[in-house]
């Protein structure tokens, strides 16, 4: 199949199952925002940060080898799959033995059994979920995202919304969520088929998917350093006179704030989920440089097209999200909503350039660009959040991600070159720059101001809109003809 339409249909099978449990995700932020507190909130937010955080540690982001790996035609399946069951197994066996560190953080406290069962539950998904894809058994890892979605937002309806257990109910129904979902892949994947410790243990193939995922650990752990020091700033950092808006509060309405960016997220990660499978398997291809600049170019269109919707539509789509009848202090959280949205558009720019330093095996540069925007991070927000609150953490994070893409768009270029046109880039990001300031500051014309910012995006990313629904024809008139016959 071509490579391109290959591309396309992955991203639409991708969606297919993906737009489901989207819209489940959705209705979860009403409900997590209509019933814990925002205290409470930061709370949640600072032990699933604390988890995430962990993950890559314990696991040794073995995950990651498994998709580069199971993809590799060079490597027996059953051999990538054992190495890495063995590595997880003595991660959490790592994990159980410093438990009694994690109690030692102050959020922790009476959640720790949680927060270890949580990791466990997680990185047993994760490994299950990318053995299943390294299999290009992409329908049943997108049907199990659907299943995964609706568990958990019945599980959260119940512990929740009914049983009022808060942060605990929030916990459990994710342990839950991720435990039955692994074990539905694995059942239906036969995963267990490729265990085998008598004739697949190859110690050979264990150093070798150690020696990729080890500098993917840092660049993970970075990557939730500089989303997770936001919020602890917030939380714990004592504001300037002039900017009050700091505290566990403060960190609950930043928290919420992020969710339209989410939905940005949510786009990027379909795509991401399909794109990473092609950057792998067309690495040796004669014209990889081309290929990268045509999809990239067409991401970055439609990513700035995405973005300048929801800015439009920022006000009315966090009342939809944000259930503000309770707690009314989170009506306030669409003024920090915009910069977000760009900033989320950087990372994904970012993540699509990740998969560049995967494909050649070099993800040690992931690990040290990744390092530059952590940085770049902590330092500005110890700056930014003094004298501007939430504002500041907002500037903060636009700002690491967007040092990130300047550096990573010239590093990932001498590994594979590809055109970019830079000019584009800066018009884009500066037209949604323009558009933000119009939707915080709200002007009496601001809307009408706001929809001719997003249609000249419009018509300046129009050729990218016709290429891309010219793909999409092409593989829906295949899907028809399959279902003709």
């Amino acid at each position: 199949m071509n490579k391109y339409k290959k591309l396309a249909q992955n991203t639409a099978i991708f969606a297919i199952g993906s737009f489901g449990s989207k819209i489940l995700s959705l209705l979860l932020t009403r409900l997590y925002s209509g019933n814990i507190d925002p205290a409470d909130t930061a709370t949640k937010s600072l032990l699933e940060q604390s988890a995430n955080f962990l993950i890559p540690i314990v696991t040794f982001s073995i995950y990651e080898a498994v998709i580069r790996y199971g993809l590799d035609r060079e490597y027996d399946k059953k051999e990538v799959f054992t190495s890495a069951c063995i590595v997880e197994l003595i991660g959490m066996v790592i994990l159980l033995v410093m438990s009694p560190l994690l109690g030692l953080l102050p959020y922790t406290k009476g959640y720790l059994i949680y927060l270890l069962a949580f990791i466990m539950a997680s990185a047993f998904r994760q490994l299950s979920a990318q053995f299943v894809r390294s299999r290009d058994m992409t329908r049943l890892f997108a049907l199990d995202g659907i299943l995964a979605t609706c568990m958990l937002f019945g599980f959260n309806v119940i512990l929740i919304a009914r049983m009022h257990m808060g942060v605990q109910g929030f916990m459990l129904s994710s342990i839950l969520a991720d435990t039955l979902s692994g074990l539905f892949l694995t059942v239906m994947g036969k995963n267990l088929r490729f265990f085998d410790m008598k004739n697949a243990y190859n110690p050979d193939v264990i150093k070798t998917m150690l020696r990729f995922a080890i500098p993917m650990i840092p660049t993970a752990v970075l990557w939730i350093i500089t989303g997770f020091s936001d919020r602890a700033f917030v939380t714990y950092m004592e504001g300037h006179a002039v900017s009050p808006d700091v505290g566990k509060a403060a960190a609950g309405i930043y928290e919420y704030a992020s969710k339209v960016p989410n939905l940005i997220s949510m786009i990027s990660t379909i795509f991401f989920q399909a794109w990473s499978m092609s950057a792998i398997t067309e690495h040796n291809s004669k014209d990889k440089g081309e290929f990268y600049h045509k999809i990239f170019s067409l991401y970055q269109a439609f990513m700035f097209l995405g973005a300048a919707a929801m800015i439009v539509f920022v006000k009315p789509l966090s009342a939809i999200l944000i259930d503000y009848s309770r707690f009314p202090q989170y009506e306030v959280c669409y003024l920090y909503t915009p910069v977000l949205i760009i900033a989320v558009v950087m990372m994904s720019f970012n993540q699509f350039l990740s998969s560049i330093y995967v494909a050649t095996k070099q993800t040690s540069h992931s690990m040290w660009t990744a390092l530059i925007a952590a940085a770049a991070n902590i330092i500005l927000n110890v700056i930014l959040i003094y004298f501007w609150g939430i504002h500041g953490a907002v500037i903060a994070t636009f700002a690491s991600y967007f040092l990130c893409y300047l550096v990573r768009i010239v590093d990932t270029r001498k590994l594979i070159y590809f055109k970019v046109s830079h000019w584009r880039f800066f018009l884009n990001t500066g037209v949604l720059f323009g558009m933000s300031l119009l939707a915080i500051y709200q002007p009496v014309w601001y809307l009408g101001g706001e929809l001719v910012l997003a249609g000249f995006m419009i018509v300046f990313n129009f050729d990218a809109i016709r290429m891309v629904m010219g793909i999409a024809g092409k593989v829906l008139n295949k899907f028809t003809k399959r279902t003709v016959k």
